[in-house]
């Protein structure tokens, strides 16, 4: 039996593979990145809440007026920068969606391209089979005009 011609899907499939295996990674920084951007993002949160706390009670008992314009101007920095992290939260959100629709176009190239090398082999079985038993079938015929030919000693015919 002659395996059937499956080296051009075979590479595919590695190559392929090796694409998704790419992809895994890519994901998996993505989310991490995504991680990461999330907590400098809650850190941010949390401190802003800390000095505001700290500041409102300090500011009760008296504060000058030097001192509240610096209060109101790093609230306006901290802000700026809690709505820059908040773009990069949404950045890092959307590069792991991205990346984890790749993966699963990835996955699902593998999975087809091992679908259709199976295919092609329980194909070729199936041929094989086919042909075994044409030849099994053949040879039976054979026998029995052999046999029947044998019995009838006139009969020259196979």
């Amino acid at each position: 039996m002659h395996a059937p011609d499956t080296q051009t899907l075979s590479l595919l499939l590695e190559r392929e593979q090796t694409a998704r295996d790419a992809a895994v990674l890519a994901l998996q920084q993505a989310q991490d990145h995504l991680v990461q951007a999330q907590a400098q993002h809650q850190g941010l949160v949390a401190y802003r809440s800390e000095y505001i706390a700290r500041w409102s009670a300090q500011m009760q008992q008296s504060a000058s007026i030097e001192v509240v314009h610096c209060y109101r101007s790093f609230m306006v920095r901290l802000d700026q920068a809690l709505d820059q992290q908040s773009a990069i939260v949404q950045r890092a959100d959307a590069a792991a969606a991205q990346r984890r629709s790749e993966r699963i176009a990835a996955e699902t190239r593998v999975a087809a391209i091992a679908r259709l090398i199976g295919r092609r082999v329980e194909a070729h079985r199936h041929a094989e089979e086919r042909r075994d038993q044409r030849h099994t079938d053949e040879a039976a015929l054979r026998a029995a005009r052999w046999r029947a030919g044998a019995g009838n000693p006139g009969n020259t015919t196979l």
